[in-house]
């Protein structure tokens, strides 16, 4: 499983290399990587289906308890298969959408590892790589929405999108770190069968607002729905894959992942359903109102997004086949209708639905799958769409509560969602034919294989809900309910219930509204001005306020003067230890000076003297002087105290100081004045508060120890387990290695610095 998942960054490492090899087939060749995790995926069907549970572990961090473990179950199995079989239609789509771009060997590298990403988030069972993958789906999708990095629109966008989701992935790595606290464990597998432990645990509450903030932002709920429709500033490919299997749908998997340990409480019900249900409403209704071809199926996966999430929230039986039920129709259809959208755009210049009509002739084959996959939008018969909408609404109509308000934005909801399928289904493809920006013609087979693979699938689901159900859909309701099988089922015909009353009702006034959809956008104009006062504007608020605090504190602390950055990062240091060494109570014991030696008390009254003499100085050789003074004392302190190589390190590092300063010195012009008396007092007090603070660190925490000193364990270690006997050697080399590399590689990357800057500066001297 783990070679499995980083096969895609491999892949994506040598992708550009590939696209230079196989020219216009590389996305063909590319894709034999999805398909080729698809049908590994497939493997686990079984054995899955069957009510097995499969965790893979591999080692990653075994010093803090911490490994790369996998969890393949209904759901992730269910995602897994999504994301590479979706993949592959994807990658090939995308070598021939964007085979004139010169950045598609970077498109490759970014949609592999997006793909790879989002396949480690839902096979993760380890919390912590969770993250880590979630985390990567954030910065990998940033990358793409911005592929267009020329764009100003296309960079915002992205920049927008980064900001929203990194932002709920913050609260999320808090919410997770107090799971794991509540749980007892970083394993999911474990976790979720703590589900009564974690209810009752006094952080559950805290916990769930900070997880739900994560998921929320990342699957676009109100009021962070706003960045979705402008991340369809990314190429049709991306935007195709973002909708129907990965990033958006990141946020639904954790709520159904965790709704074994997090749901069945009256806040997870009340939360989820009426946010998800708000979201479905407000995602259909700004679907409704737009043109942008790539708008209204950015809309309408707003609404499915609220759906699933507010199918969670509700958590009965039936309610979580439904969610699984809708979310592979979804992820049909949307993948299918993004894709038709990139070929409306690529074969025949169609941005916008005002602009399109009569294709049918000139698309034959295009418009019949785009039909088939509107109409599985719409929830029509006898669609996927269609089954997976009437156990929707049977679960609204069945929920615990809320059950009049959850039916009527799901009444709503579905009449404006026919009217949109109508617009998608319809509206480019039937009446008057639209003078379009290029001759419009039939799509190659590499863009019309995805819409027409996803679209039969629909139909073929729709006439038979059984295959769905028992290839895997069951198995993921069951892994959703917390391991239980789910007393539901998916079926075309329920008998006549009120679902179908309600989906009759809806269809025929849908159909209305799409007829009379231009009056209607037109009643509607007001809606742009109270857009304006929207979420979003409250981010944009939210982005001018950085800016200006920025700009503030910039003034403040980017003063361009070394003396000030100092003072403030010293008497910030001393405020916040006064402040905690007052809320904690410490205090300073009595001092024991009997056993001072007099050869010490003179050490220490050379570095007194040394250290006021370097301030009331004022020759500056003189002050260099004085500070040469100190530290040869403060080495001989060191070798006092048996600390031999340590004053060897003092004497080199301060002998090569002294010299560097006098060098400097005699570039340096003369004092042309000094300092004021109150710049004097206040450079003072800086300073007394410095040696204060750490003066008196020093001797409260001299005799507080409460734990046996570390020394005796490097003592007693450095043999056997370091192979030295020299004990600061072997510290830094073994038992602080990753310390000293970082220290290392600190030390290698400004000497990279320099001398790229000396090499920059000598060829402009040449020039």
């Amino acid at each position: 499983m783990l070679y499995a998942i980083l096969s895609t960054f491999v892949l994506a490492a040598l992708a550009p290399w590939v696209h230079q090899q196989a020219g216009r087939h590389s996305g063909w060749v590319l894709a034999l990587l999805p398909a080729g995790l698809f049908l590994y995926f497939a493997r686990f069907l079984p054995a899955i289906n069957a009510g097995e549970v499969v965790v893979l572990v591999t080692p990653w961090m075994p010093g803090l308890d911490i490994q790369l473990s996998f969890l393949v179950d209904g759901l992730s199995l269910l995602f897994a298969l999504l994301i590479s079989g979706i993949g592959f239609f994807i990658v090939s789509y995308a070598g021939r959408y964007l085979e004139k771009s010169r950045d598609l060997g970077r498109f490759y590298v970014l949609i592999l590892s997006f793909m790879g990403s989002m396949l480690g988030l839902v096979l993760a069972d380890n919390l912590v790589a969770m993250f880590v993958f979630w985390e990567l789906t954030s910065v990998t999708s940033y990358l793409l929405i911005g592929y267009n990095h020329e764009d100003l629109k296309a960079r915002k966008a992205a920049l927008q999108g980064l900001i929203v989701t990194v932002a709920g992935g913050l609260a999320l790595l808090a919410g997770i770190v107090m799971l794991a606290i509540a749980g007892g464990s970083y394993e999911l597998s474990e976790i979720l069968n703590s589900g009564d432990a974690v209810r009752e645990h006094a952080l559950y509450l805290p916990l769930l607002i900070l997880i739900l903030l994560g998921a929320f932002t990342k699957s676009a709920q109100v009021p962070f729905h706003f960045w979705l429709p402008n991340a369809m500033a990314a190429p049709t490919p991306v935007s195709a894959y973002l909708h129907s299997a990965t990033m958006v749908k990141a946020g639904v998997y954790l709520l159904a992942r965790l709704n074994p340990s997090l749901g069945g409480t009256e806040v997870w019900f009340t939360v989820l359903a009426l946010f998800g249900a708000a979201t479905m409403f407000t995602g259909v209704f700004l679907a409704f109102r737009s043109t942008g071809i790539k708008s209204v199926l950015a809309y309408s996966t707003v609404m499915a997004l609220g759906t699933l999430t507010m199918l969670i929230g509700i958590g009965t039986e039936t309610a979580l086949l439904a969610a699984m039920a809708f979310l592979l129709a979804h992820s049909l259809y949307k993948g299918a209708l993004f894709l038709v959208a990139g070929i409306l755009d690529h074969e025949a210049g169609a941005k916008d639905f005002l602009q399109t009509g009569g294709l049918r002739a000139a698309l034959p084959v295009t418009s019949a799958f785009a039909i088939l996959a509107a109409l599985s939008l719409g929830g029509i018969v006898p669609l996927f769409g269609f089954v997976a909408k009437e156990l929707m609404l049977e679960s609204v109509l069945g929920a615990p509560g809320w059950v009049p308000l959850l039916a009527l934005l799901a009444i709503a909801s579905a009449i404006l969602g026919v009217a949109v399928a109508a617009i998608v289904g319809i509206r480019p493809w039937f009446g008057k034919r639209v003078e379009m920006p290029k001759q419009p013609h039939e799509a190659p087979p590499a863009l019309i294989a995805g819409p027409a693979v996803l679209a039969s699938l629909g139909l073929i689901f729709g006439l038979g809900p059984g295959l769905a159900e028992g290839g895997i859909l069951a198995a993921a309701a069951r892994a959703v309910n917390g391991g239980e099988p789910v007393d539901a089922y998916l079926s075309l015909w329920h008998g006549l219930n009120w679902p179908l009353a309600i989906s009759t009702v809806a269809l025929v006034l849908g159909l209305l509204l799409y007829r009379h959809w231009d009056r209607a956008r037109a009643a509607l104009a007001w809606m742009e001005t109270a857009a304006k006062y929207g979420p979003e504007r409250a981010y944009d608020w939210m982005m001018d306020g950085v800016v200006r605090v920025s700009e503030w504190q910039t003034r403040l602390l980017q003063s361009g003067y070394l003396r000030y950055y100092i003072m403030f990062i010293i008497l910030t240091t001393a405020a916040m230890v006064g402040m905690t060494a007052r809320i904690h109570g410490v205090s300073v014991g009595p001092l024991h000076l009997d056993d001072l030696r007099f050869y010490e008390l003179t050490i220490v009254s050379v570095m007194v003297a040394s250290a006021l003499f370097a301030v009331l100085s004022r020759s500056r050789l003189a002050a260099v002087a004085a500070l040469g003074s100190f530290g040869f004392t403060v080495a001989l302190m060191f070798v006092m105290f048996s600390a031999a190589d340590v004053g060897i390190t003092q004497i080199l590092v301060e002998t090569l100081t002294v010299i560097l300063l006098v060098l400097v010195l005699f570039r340096l012009p003369g004092f042309l004045g000094l300092s004021s008396r109150w710049i004097k007092l206040r450079d003072a007090s800086v300073a007394l508060a410095a040696g204060g603070m750490i003066t008196l660190l020093l001797i409260s925490t001299h005799n507080a120890r409460g734990f046996d000193s570390i020394a005796w364990y490097f003592i007693e270690e450095s043999v056997p387990s370091g192979y030295g006997r020299n004990i600061v050697n072997v510290i830094l080399v073994d038992f602080r290695a990753l310390d000293t590399l970082g220290e290392i590689f600190v030390l290698a990357l400004a000497a990279v610095g320099v001398y790229a800057m000396i090499r920059f500066r000598a060829e402009d001297k040449k020039s």
